[in-house]
């Protein structure tokens, strides 16, 4: 979008998208790769790990894949034009990053902490400032829009158009992207095959303890789903209860909110095959489990890869950087070739 400001030395771009397109030469696989990065992060991510490995999007292109990398709007090489473009763009500080993803074993005694934080053995390094491992993950860190319902409502046309401009493709989407991945299958559920949602933004309904702004009022995003039967009133038609962990969980998973029986079924989502990324010792570990009861209610077809109960052990949050990244991404390949590939073009 280009907005006439008043005279042609104030008109700029704003809400565009960067995206990077890798193309393997030789290509096998059927549907390309679109991966979208979480809060804070570029999808620089995705190429290689901070300790010099080979990322993601590396594997996958040898794999044959054709793969997209995307900077959202107002982030990294998408630009956020100051003065001119609504919200404020703001970093996320080092401690922040130390207790959350990098080394939550070291920081058990917060009570923010969870059960699972002292299964964490899988990052590179100590995991904190001054360990020249952690200087260069934190280093990659980039200003990022404040308020999420911007980023929402700029990443839908964006993601739309790539998805329009690409074809048929699959999804993957970590951490804040996993609403802008929701949106997306919900808005092209023809040509969005499948979504990887590794850790995504949760958990449904409610917000996380200590986070501001609005909660994912819609299930999984604050952007509108396509109900059936239709959502007119949200906080009407959307009649939640509290669902308890299971039995012999009650100390590792939290309540989950979830609909109110007869429960609303996804029109358009429940099209789209998802696979569910949750690391043992992360964060998501013990509210992971209500994506896949909230996917159960609406329809939605959805593997969780629990990657400790499939024996890769110790991930954080970001599984797809840590020492054992190629486990768990084997583990994604496999379900793509099973659930994606494999089904209906």
């Amino acid at each position: 979008m280009s907005p006439n400001l008043g005279t042609a030395a104030s008109v700029f771009f704003f809400g565009q998208m960067y995206v990077e397109k890798l193309q393997p030469l030789h290509q096998s696989q059927r549907y390309p790769l679109i991966f979208v990065p979480g809060a804070g992060q570029t999808s620089t991510n995705f190429l290689n790990t901070p300790d010099g490995r080979q990322g993601w999007a590396s594997y996958f292109l040898e794999k044959g894949f054709t793969v997209y990398l995307v900077d959202p709007p107002q982030r990294g090489r998408s630009a956020y034009v100051q003065g001119f473009e609504t919200g404020t763009v703001g970093g996320i500080p080092v401690t922040a990053i130390q207790q959350v993803f990098t080394a939550p074993e070291k920081f058990s005694n917060l009570s923010s902490s969870y059960p699972q934080a002292s299964l964490h053995t899988q990052w590179p390094g100590t995991g904190l400032q001054g360990d020249p491992i952690f200087d260069q993950f934190y280093a990659s860190q980039v200003q990022l829009q404040r308020d999420p319902e911007i980023s929402d409502r700029l990443v839908k046309p964006a993601l739309n158009a790539l998805i329009d401009k690409v074809g048929p493709c699959v999804l993957f989407a970590h951490s804040q992207a996993g609403p802008y991945a929701w949106v997306a299958g919900d808005s092209r559920p023809e040509l969005v095959k499948g979504i990887v949602a590794i850790e995504p933004e949760g958990p449904p309904f409610v917000q996380l303890p200590g986070l501001s702004g609005k909660a994912r009022i819609d299930g999984v995003t604050r952007l509108p789903l396509r109900y059936n039967p239709p959502v007119v009133n949200i906080t009407r038609d959307l009649r939640l209860v509290e669902l308890p962990p299971p039995k012999g969980k009650e100390d590792l998973y939290v309540t989950c909110t979830v609909q109110a029986s007869p429960p609303r079924k996804l029109v358009n989502l429940s099209k789209v095959p998802v696979a569910l990324v949750t690391g043992e010792a992360s964060y998501h570990a013990p509210y992971d489990w209500c994506f896949i009861e909230y996917f159960k209610q609406t329809g939605v077809k959805a593997t969780w890869l629990d990657l400790g109960r499939l024996g890769v052990k110790g991930n954080g949050h970001f599984c797809f950087l840590e020492k054992n990244n190629m486990e768990s991404a084997r583990l994604v390949l496999g379900w793509i070739m099973k659930n994606v590939n494999r089904g209906p073009k």
